[in-house]
């Protein structure tokens, strides 16, 4: 295998692993690029990403541009003449020039098996839904909302047991040992995207606080699901009779 030269872009922790995979694997990453810091915490001091963090700590150069819409956000990301960028929860729209930069385009390592919940919340909506399994979709991008063609998907079972904690680190977990094989693949040729299908899309909507209150005249199986899917955040709430707000 022939080291790649390429550009990593992401922020929370799902995006870590997978960061560490190409790293160990001998690419050569020459930038990373991660949301700005931003305050967090009890004490809301200004804190670096997961991603922007665990770069630094390998010597990785790091980029956190506001907006990539910009033509000196562009010209500088085609100026790192990456062979391929690979995305993983980066949270920044990539417009078209970014998109078309690398020579073999960008790589989203997407969780959840595509075209179901394509877009912000995936891991939570899929427990949220009852599905009975999700999964990790490597998929090339293009200009729409995770519409790219996919190079590859694998699926893991959403149990009673499941939460939003757990599933979120196994396909992190999964997103590492898969990124890593798409790429030597799609460098060699031998692996060909395929389109995604036009039935099945849905979309992973945003989660706001107000997904978290719980609604005592849903069906309990639902209610269950609410508490697995919203926790830690956004964590789940109902307000009792005397006004007082208990978390659940």
């Amino acid at each position: 295998m022939t080291p790649l030269r390429l550009v990593f872009m992401g922020t929370p922790d799902f995006a870590v692993p997978s960061l560490a995979a190409l790293i160990e694997a001998g690419h050569q990453v020459v930038c990373a690029y991660s949301q700005p810091p931003r305050p967090a915490g009890r004490g809301q001091q200004v804190q670096k990403s997961p991603v922007h963090r665990f770069a630094g700590e390998h010597g990785i150069p790091v980029r956190t541009p506001k907006s990539l819409r910009t033509a000196e956000a562009q010209a500088e990301f085609a100026d790192l003449k990456a062979d391929v960028a690979v995305v993983a929860a980066y949270g920044l729209i990539l417009p078209q020039p970014v998109l078309d930069a690398p020579r073999l385009g960008c790589v989203n390592v997407h969780g959840s098996l595509l075209p179901r919940w394509r877009g912000a919340a995936p891991i939570q909506r899929s427990i949220l839904a009852g599905d009975a399994e999700t999964g990790i979709t490597i998929m090339q991008m293009d200009i729409g909302l995770d519409t790219g063609a996919m190079l590859s998907r694998e699926a893991v079972a959403i149990t009673p047991a499941t939460t939003a904690s757990s599933l979120h680190d196994e396909l992190a977990s999964l997103g590492a040992r898969m990124i890593v094989p798409a790429l030597n693949g799609l460098a060699a040729g031998t692996l060909t995207a395929v389109p995604q299908p036009d039935e099945g899309v849905t979309y992973a909507a945003k989660l706001t606080r107000e997904d978290g209150r719980l609604d005592w005249t849903q069906p309990a199986a639902y209610v269950e699901r609410q508490v697995r899917a919203l926790t830690p955040w956004p964590g789940c709430w109902f307000d009792a009779a005397n006004g007082e707000r208990i978390r659940v």
